[in-house]
């Protein structure tokens, strides 16, 4: 007989965007400037109109907090980007962050496979033990990451329950283009890890702008299971989360720990 879900797992279960207000999504102080910018221009209201018509329209739209990767992790300290394509579109998986979902909610593939890579480079004495938490198998909350100054940006910031790519174009991009931009003009040290032909498009579209300043891009394929180990670059053996650390230490920059 099926448990029902407890109390906690009905929450993040029904966790969904309650209303269109971006001035209730904190974010933090250096990023301010960005954000207003963004919403007080015609993207911004446009992006606006379109979202608060589908809520009206009964979509459920997730996560409940577009902008949490920029509360937890301030423009100043970034130092490593992750970019990820729109939200996960299940109850309950998206919660903000590129790749990460919720303490206990069960990892999707293409981050089951980015825990595979990186318990490869621990298996290969590329990186040091990390916690067991992170585990091949275990949840997926990434939120420890973000704290570490590692950006786990998602170009378009919204999605429709069960409609995958259902907010692309309707303006985040223009959101997370300046997010990008921003970065990029920072002089410090810096990673972007590009998976596949989406996130590394992004990129390209802003090549020169920063460039003076120390930069490491790490391209790959998408770790879905899909393209996962295709050529030309798989990601499961690219040693990136490795090859990060090393960037980081020749540049002074305390590595991460994954």
């Amino acid at each position: 007989m099926a448990r029902e879900p407890s109390a906690s797992q009905v929450d993040w279960l029904e966790a969904a965007l309650p209303a269109w207000d971006p001035g209730a999504w904190p974010v933090a102080p250096d990023w301010r400037e960005t954000i207003d910018a963004f919403f007080a221009g015609a993207a911004g209201r446009r992006l606006g109109e379109a979202i608060e018509g589908r809520l009206a329209a009964g979509a459920t739209i997730y996560p409940p907090e577009p902008l949490r990767a920029l509360r937890l992790t301030p423009l100043h300290r970034v130092r490593v980007v992750i970019l990820g394509q729109d939200p996960y579109h299940g109850p309950g998986q998206a919660h903000g962050l590129a790749f990460s979902v919720a303490n206990g909610v069960p990892a999707p593939p293409s981050l089951r496979n980015i825990q595979a890579e990186i318990a490869q480079e621990r298996r290969a004495g590329e990186l040091a033990p990390g916690p067991a938490s992170l585990g091949v198998g275990s949840g997926g909350d990434l939120t420890r990451w973000t704290h570490q100054g590692v950006l786990l940006l998602n170009t378009c910031l919204t999605v429709e329950r069960g409609r995958p790519g259902s907010h692309a174009r309707m303006g985040w991009e223009v959101l997370t283009g300046a997010i990008i931009a921003a970065i990029r003009r920072r002089p410090d040290p810096i990673v972007f890890m590009l998976w596949g032909k989406h996130a590394q498009d992004c990129l390209a579209q802003g090549d020169g702008v920063g460039e003076d300043a120390p930069r490491l891009y790490l391209r790959s394929n998408h770790p879905s299971p899909l393209s996962a180990r295709r050529p030309p670059v798989p990601f499961l053996g690219c040693g990136h989360f490795a090859r990060a650390n090393d960037f980081l230490r020749r540049h002074g920059v305390p590595p991460v720990d994954w």
